[in-house]
């Protein structure tokens, strides 16, 4: 049976959201766990440093972070049978856009207890900040560099009604809300900087016209990309329908012709059915 460790708290993995910019958003559970852990595994030591010292914590660091090796994970698993592990990224909640998944998934096969301390994210804060839709929405952290890559990325999700989050870099900030017009349509979006921070900021616009505003000055910062879901998609008309099932028909039987039809372009089943079977005929 695991035992307390020598700081009194439970052995295992602690996984505390700090602050995206804002000291003062660390909370009070958070800086509890960060003067008391064995160890806090970091991303990168002179950043969490900055925030330990915040904290009030002298707790040794171990950095961890996505090119760590298996054995050095494999060593914090084992130091987590009777010792107090704190994973903490360089900004927001670990695993998002940040390593640690594979930390926690092998905690939890050799039996480890794990905790998570809720705290800030930059992907919901810039959601929050952005008056688009909330009630659906799919974070998807970087976009590829490449642009064929760019393009089947957005290719894939083109469809999804659902507000979309991205981060990006201010280099790259033009060229990917042009990529996104182009591969999603021209949807609103905002465009949001330095959250919690001196110079926070929060830009709505279509992705074509935020597009030109950055394409001669690309903005500083840690910069999250929200956009809004496509608009209504009309209605297919009856030669829609007929193109389709002609097309379908090559390929399949009436029944699966009409239910590949009814699924593509939303329309009745049982109707398309009955047309797909005069249309054979």
């Amino acid at each position: 049976m695991e035992t307390a460790s020598a700081s009194g708290l439970d052995p295992g993995l602690y996984i505390v959201a700090g602050p995206i910019g804002n000291l003062a958003d660390l909370s009070p559970r958070a800086a509890d766990i960060l003067r008391r852990a064995d160890v806090v595994a970091v991303e990168d030591t002179r950043v969490s440093a900055r925030l330990l010292r915040h904290a009030g914590s002298d707790r040794p660091m171990v950095p961890y972070h996505d090119h760590s090796s298996d054995a050095l994970r494999a060593r914090l698993i084992e130091r987590m049978a009777g010792e107090s592990v704190a994973l903490l990224s360089d900004a927001g909640t670990p695993l998002i856009s940040d390593p640690g998944y594979k930390l926690v998934r092998d905690a939890r096969v050799a039996g480890r207890q794990v905790t998570t301390l809720p705290g800030p994210s930059a992907a919901i804060a810039a959601l929050t900040l952005s008056g688009l839709p909330t009630d659906r929405f799919l974070f998807m952290g970087f976009l590829p560099a490449k642009a064929k890559a760019r393009g089947d990325t957005l290719a894939e999700i083109a469809g999804l009604r659902a507000s979309l989050i991205f981060y990006e870099s201010g280099p790259r900030l033009s060229d990917s809300l042009a990529a996104m017009a182009q591969g999603l349509g021209d949807r609103d979006a905002a465009v949001c900087r330095e959250i919690s921070k001196t110079f926070e900021e929060t830009v709505t616009g279509t992705l074509s016209a935020l597009s030109d505003r950055y394409a001669d000055a690309p903005p500083k910062g840690e910069i999250v990309v929200i956009v809004g879901p496509p608009g209504q998609a009309p209605v297919a008309s009856a030669e829609d329908a007929d193109a389709a099932l002609r097309e379908a028909l090559t390929r399949l039987s009436v029944s699966k012709a009409a239910g590949e039809v009814a699924k593509k372009l939303g329309l009745d089943r049982r109707t398309l059915y009955d047309r797909a079977t005069e249309l054979k005929e």
